[in-house]
């Protein structure tokens, strides 16, 4: 707020006494100056909470609002916060901010071969991990096959498989050739 600003709130015995270079003019430039600094970060607080626009440290706090912790902190630790450290998504934070915008249809198709596949796209950059769904002989498994540029994420793709799939299916990955 504005010297100005706080001067037309003030009782009419106040506004009358307010001279340039008074003691009370003086108070209301301290309080502007007190004010400024917040008014700064409310004016901007939008961009905190739109993923692709939230400083790089802002991220992860997003990602953890949306329950998207699991993927960022070792899977020993997730049980046990107190012991949990973050650790940066393998792919960086930029794969990061397309997991946050991503949330709501991840959140909506968890547990599915649409939502992990996309999870799986999302996370790591790379397109064509594939599924399937039916393998003989094998009730309840399930087979994901990677690309071959996914490779240096496998341990995210396995954390990420492991957190989204159902309980009771048992699972392999397998690389494309």
């Amino acid at each position: 707020m504005r010297s100005a600003e706080i001067a037309r709130i003030l009782p009419w015995v106040f506004r009358q006494t307010l001279t340039p270079a008074s003691p009370l003019d003086a108070v209301l430039a301290a309080m502007e100056a007190q004010h400024t600094p917040s008014e700064t970060a409310l004016a901007g607080i939008d961009g905190y909470f739109d993923p692709r626009r939230a400083p790089d440290n802002f991220v992860p706090f997003l990602a953890r609002w949306l329950d998207l912790e699991r993927v960022l902190v070792r899977p020993a630790e997730h049980y046990y916060p107190a012991g949990g450290t973050d650790e940066p998504l393998q792919s960086g934070v930029g794969r990061l901010r397309e997991l946050v915008a991503a949330a709501a249809f991840l959140s909506r198709w968890r547990g599915t071969a649409t939502g992990i596949l996309r999870f799986l796209e999302v996370a790591t950059g790379v397109s064509g991990f594939t599924v399937e769904e039916h393998v003989p002989d094998r009730p309840f498994f399930v087979r994901f096959t990677m690309p071959g540029e996914a490779e240096p994420y496998e341990a995210t793709i396995r954390r990420i498989i492991e957190l989204e799939k159902p309980a009771y299916v048992d699972y392999e990955v397998t690389v494309a050739s």
